[in-house]
């Protein structure tokens, strides 16, 4: 018997070589394919953190830029010597004593003569700054020869008027009346009636706000719903007579406040959906007034065709308007939701109609210290708090971590301490920085009684904070210098301290200063460690060295980003476009110096 025998194939060979050619063609294909996903994925990658970029300073520079302009108004003050140097002594100390309040605001209600109340004055006067009178006492000071007649003065004006003019209290809308009217006053209330339908949009939005009071009338009363239910709950659990004696008393109080609810939105649903007819305005709904015969009328309630309210400026007269000879004035914004009430709206827009209101450059914003006034807040203070501080935070960590990162990389022996102190330098990279100002607070304030909110302890407390980054990036740079300079400089007959201080420190100094720029901004940016020490205080003086009372730019956006008034909001986005500016130049630094002083081996 003979064993069988399988005859060659010769075509086998090739159907391999052939599957197996395609199969490297489809692995190919694969691995291109994840190849060309993965460089989408890093482009998808790089593409949203730069439109996150772009999003952030847009967002910071459409909030921040206005603050760089500040909102001035035009009085006819009269600088009557009598009143500011009765003795004509020229004394400046007699010249700082006049009543130079009394002055401005006498200018002020002079533009409005027709103004009258005490609440309506108050209103009027808080227009202006409160530093109004002081800006004008330094300008008489500053030139005295301005005593002596009626000036033309420009002067701040509050934050609150500051952001109404910049537009970002509310949208104000100017429109030509097309029919013409006729006026009617009966007790001080005027009817302004058109020929055409020229109050239809005021009555729109007048029945859309009464829409939105339907809704919010049936949330309330789905709320009180609610309310039953707990207390039905209540009795439900069998409790004293005296405790469920209270519990059906809030029960019948509740279910009346529910029907009260329910009608009141079935009235404002039926007024809302009715169409035409007149209603009442109130100051939930958009402002709407009539600007006529030289006045202004303030809308109380509206129809199509008419408007009836209560007149803010005086009417020159009662006669008919031809159309186009009078306007309608709105105000987007409702009154209860904005500071700027509606006389205060209409004096303004008056003053802004004649020419006497204008933004100039605010010279404030970069020459005063902090203030509890918007419009009389600056960042010098802590610009200069800034500059303290960082001026200790170099003297003390650049010798200090270019001298560690020396010894440790050219001259320390190489053994467990060593090793431990290296592991140590490069945890505390790691820290967060509000450690550093708890131990800045336990140590320099509480132990060595150093003064409280100085830059002096800023600046200790940001070196403990910048040292690991310098003296990493010092000991990288000593590095990346070749070991034949200091071969060659040994071979030369130098000692090691020469052939370091000679020869590879200037070659590592590059790469040093470099480190030292970028821990100097990430130190300028800080907020935290600074927080812990007291530098969060309000201060108002410029600080004149480095143990004098101080904050710091950071801190002092924290401390304008927790204020309540809108116009500190452009300020503090106004304030992170400097410091952001600070920042962006001192890395442009390091990456010029970088590029000017390095050598390439």
């Amino acid at each position: 018997m003979t064993d069988a025998t399988v005859p060659n194939d010769p075509a086998a060979p090739v159907r391999d070589a052939e599957g197996i050619a395609a199969a490297v063609q489809k692995s190919l294909k694969k691995r291109y394919a994840r190849e060309t996903r993965f460089k989408l994925y890093g482009v998808a990658a790089i593409g949203f953190a730069l439109a996150v970029l772009v999003l952030l300073f847009f967002t910071i520079i459409s909030n921040g830029y206005t603050a760089f302009v500040q909102t001035k108004v035009q009085l006819p003050i009269d600088l009557a010597q009598s009143e500011i140097d009765p003795d004509g002594s020229g004394d400046p100390e007699v010249i700082g004593k006049a009543n130079y309040r009394s002055l401005v605001f006498n200018a002020m209600r002079g533009e409005f003569p027709s103004v009258s109340g005490r609440t309506n004055r108050r209103a009027l006067t808080g227009l202006l700054s409160s530093g109004a009178d002081f800006e004008l006492r330094e300008a008489v000071l500053a030139d005295p020869s301005l005593i002596g007649g009626v000036r033309q003065v420009w002067l701040t004006m509050s934050d609150d008027a500051d952001v109404f003019i910049k537009g970002r209290s509310t949208d104000v809308d100017l429109a030509d009346g097309r029919g013409r009217v006729s006026l009617f006053d009966e007790s001080g209330v005027v009817t302004v009636t058109s020929g055409e339908d020229d109050f239809a949009q005021a009555l729109t939005d007048v029945k859309d706000a009464l829409a939105e009071q339907a809704v919010r009338a049936e949330n309330e009363a789905a709320r009180r719903q609610g309310s039953i239910a707990l207390f039905t709950a209540a009795l439900n659990e069998n409790p004293s007579e005296e405790k469920a004696a209270e519990l059906r008393e809030d029960l019948e109080r509740t279910r009346a406040e529910i029907i009260d609810f329910e009608a009141r939105a079935a009235d404002l649903r039926d007024r809302a959906a009715a169409a035409g007819g007149e209603e009442a305005m109130d100051s939930s709904m958009p402002s709407y007034f009539a600007v006529v015969n030289g006045g202004v009328v303030k809308a109380t309630s509206v129809s199509a065709n008419s408007l009836t309210g209560e007149v803010i400026l005086p009417l020159d007269s009662l006669d008919p308007a031809a159309a186009g000879d009078w306007r309608v004035l709105s105000l987007e914004t409702p009154e209860e939701s904005r500071r700027v009430k509606d006389n205060q709206a209409v004096w303004l827009w008056t003053l802004q109609q004649e020419g006497k209101v204008e933004t100039k450059f605010n010279t404030t914003f970069f020459t005063a210290g902090d203030s509890r006034e918007p419009e009389q807040a600056g960042i010098w203070g802590a610009a200069v708090g800034s500059f303290w501080t960082l001026l200790v935070t170099l003297l003390l960590s650049f010798p200090i971590g270019v001298m560690a990162a020396v010894y440790l990389e050219e001259f320390a022996p190489k053994n467990r301490w060593t090793d431990l102190v290296e592991v140590n330098i490069n945890n505390l990279a790691a820290v967060p920085s509000i450690v550093f100002g708890l131990l800045g607070l336990a140590m320099f304030l509480n132990v060595f009684g150093l003064p409280r909110s100085a830059p002096l302890v800023g600046g200790m407390v940001l070196t403990l904070m910048t040292l690991p980054t310098i003296i990493i990036a010092s000991r990288a740079a000593l590095k990346s210098v070749p070991p034949s300079i200091r071969e060659a400089a040994l071979g030369m007959g130098a000692s090691r301290l020469q052939a370091m201080t000679h020869h590879v420190l200037p070659l590592a100094l590059p790469g040093m200063l470099t480190g030292t720029i970028i821990g100097m901004a990430q130190a300028l940016g800080e907020t935290a460690p600074l927080l812990m020490i007291g530098m969060v205080a309000f201060i108002v003086d410029i600080p004149g060295g480095m143990t004098d009372p101080a904050t710091v730019l950071p801190v002092q956006i924290f401390l304008w980003a927790d204020a309540p008034e809108r116009a500190f909001v452009e300020r503090t986005s106004a304030a992170i476009m400097v410091l952001l500016g600070f920042l962006i130049l001192m890395n442009l630094t390091a990456v010029l110096l970088r590029k000017k002083f390095e050598t390439r081996w």
